[in-house]
């Protein structure tokens, strides 16, 4: 298994916690835009944002595994996806046993948007998953950020060396500095993807 496998493993785990936590009345949460790209800067409803988790996970082991969306059927994942309550438990783990088979980093994955390499792809999933765990976590009412300091690390060491790449394509934000020395590595990723880990302490 390859780093970046590694990582969207350990961040769909402290996401799928942090989900675990939504109750009913919780469901109809706005969640603030969380990038800056077209389609992705809106406000969303928590119901449809683990909608579109939900959905994005159901493809990676068909990606992963080389197919194209149109291969599988575009429409294949449409529809509620979250109305078996234990789906969700079953797309996560499938996305997951897909991800620990992942050897090699530069094969290509036929995504919507074009293809990419897996290293690539795999790091914007666990991008994506790190900060809806932050965010939700945040909107539930809690102050403790949920990214462990493994996870934290690893996606900062990851990120780093072209993160003016994901700023270009509205995945980052402008750092939010400075950021002091003695700062978690919860603290320092968020920071430096544009994110503040205490908005909601303001």
């Amino acid at each position: 298994m390859i780093r970046d496998a590694e990582l969207f493993v350990m961040a769909e785990q402290v996401l799928v916690e942090v989900v675990r936590r939504i109750r009913a009345e919780h469901w109809k949460i706005v969640i603030p835009p969380m990038y800056d790209m077209p389609g992705a800067d809106q406000p969303m409803t928590l119901r449809r944002m683990v909608g579109h988790y939900a959905y994005d996970d159901a493809w990676v082991p068909a990606l992963l595994a080389g197919s194209t969306m149109d291969e599988m059927g575009r429409d294949r994942f449409d529809g509620d996806l979250l109305a078996d309550g234990d789906a969700l438990t079953r797309i996560t783990d499938a996305a997951c046993a897909a991800a620990r088979t992942v050897t090699d980093g530069d094969a290509t994955v036929h995504c919507s948007f074009g293809d990419t390499t897996t290293t690539d792809y795999l790091r914007q999933l666990s991008i994506a998953r790190c900060f809806m765990a932050h965010h939700i976590a945040m909107h539930l009412g809690s102050r403790a950020c949920p990214l462990t300091e493994e996870l934290a690390r690893g996606m900062w060491e990851a990120t780093q060396p072209d993160a003016e790449r994901w700023r270009s394509i509205g995945v980052f934000r402008e750092p939010l500095v400075p950021v002091p020395a003695d700062v978690s590595w919860r603290d320092r990723f968020l920071m430096s993807a544009g994110h503040d880990p205490h908005a909601l302490d303001h």
